[in-house]
């Protein structure tokens, strides 16, 4: 086994890194890396990723159909807030990112017209984000919204009869062995599928794993091979030069002028989910880079993994 890390390399993540897992063909852990994989972490925009890996499994049991449906199909108890142009938003809309809707996230916390806190603080989420107008049409362009995880977490929720952490719990969790988990809540109790889950690093590296071998576990099929294939291809122009499928997002590293092409969960602070298919390599990254550019995955994925995995 090559051990990933150098002395040089634990001086330099000590600053940033809090957790560290990685699967790959012959490589590991540096035994003295000081970074805990099995300690729980707030994984946040990862847990859309995890939320499409649900709506997968809601597929497959029948209780979610085409991805043309119209959203407020799903919503009759919001029938008060359907408009023609909400009409023409589908399921596959809210994969993708690409509502059309009026929506603000990319500013401070503390800023009032911050939809996402909006949405996290309302008395129902659901119903503040289906009273948001539609400002573009659906499906041109990408825009990063949470209240898209937040109704495709409703919709599995309405067609499924379980709520998302426990559908999670039955048919994702447990089936590979993840059982310290932990979900904030928005306030009518519902957990937050937009970037509410916890986990150990390890343990999302199992989910990138599964992700990997196109969802089988230990010989089991736990997420349809063919929902893992449509999910992680390009659908739509995502934020700068990445792609974006249904809930991932896709790029792509180089190393000594030889591409490489990932699919990841990103979430805030520097949460890293990497899955590299070619290599056959998953690397999971937890951060406390809040305040300060989120590098950190990027950086151990490019100046250290790669290196060692191609050495």
């Amino acid at each position: 086994m090559r051990t990933l890390l150098s002395s040089s390399a634990e001086a330099y993540w000590s600053t940033s890194v809090t957790s560290l897992a990685m699967i790959g063909t012959g490589t590991s852990i540096s035994p003295g890396s000081p970074f805990d994989a099995t300690v729980r972490h707030d994984i946040r925009s990862i847990t859309k990723s995890i939320t499409s890996l649900l709506v997968g499994v809601a597929r497959a049991r029948g209780s979610i159909g085409s991805l043309d449906t119209p959203v407020v199909a799903f919503f009759p108890e919001y029938a008060d807030l359907c408009t023609p142009e909400w009409e023409r938003i589908t399921l596959a809309h809210l994969l993708t990112m690409s509502s059309g809707l009026s929506w603000q996230e990319r500013v401070s916390w503390d800023n009032p017209a911050n939809d996402e806190r909006a949405m996290d603080e309302a008395a129902d989420p659901y119903r503040y984000v289906l009273q948001r107008p539609v400002e573009t049409l659906p499906g041109r362009y990408f825009q990063y919204c949470g209240g898209a995880p937040t109704l495709l977490q409703g919709i599995i929720q309405n067609t499924s009869n379980s709520a998302l952490d426990v559908l999670a719990k039955e048919a994702l969790f447990e089936p590979l062995g993840i059982q310290d988990v932990e979900w904030i809540r928005f306030r009518n109790g519902d957990p937050k599928g937009f970037g509410g889950l916890r986990l150990r690093a390890r343990d999302l590296a199992k989910i990138g794993q599964l992700v990997l071998d196109r969802g089988r576990w230990q010989g089991k099929q736990i997420i349809p091979s063919e929902w893992i294939a449509e999910s992680t291809e390009a659908h739509i122009n995502g934020e700068g030069i990445l792609f974006y499928g249904y809930q991932w997002w896709l790029g792509r590293a180089l190393h000594e002028r030889r591409e490489f092409r990932w699919i990841a969960g990103l979430g805030n602070g520097g949460q890293r989910l990497y899955i590299l298919p070619e290599l056959e390599v998953v690397i999971a990254v937890f951060s406390g880079a809040y305040s300060v550019t989120q590098i950190v995955g990027e950086t151990i994925l490019k100046h250290y993994v790669l290196p060692a995995v191609m050495a």
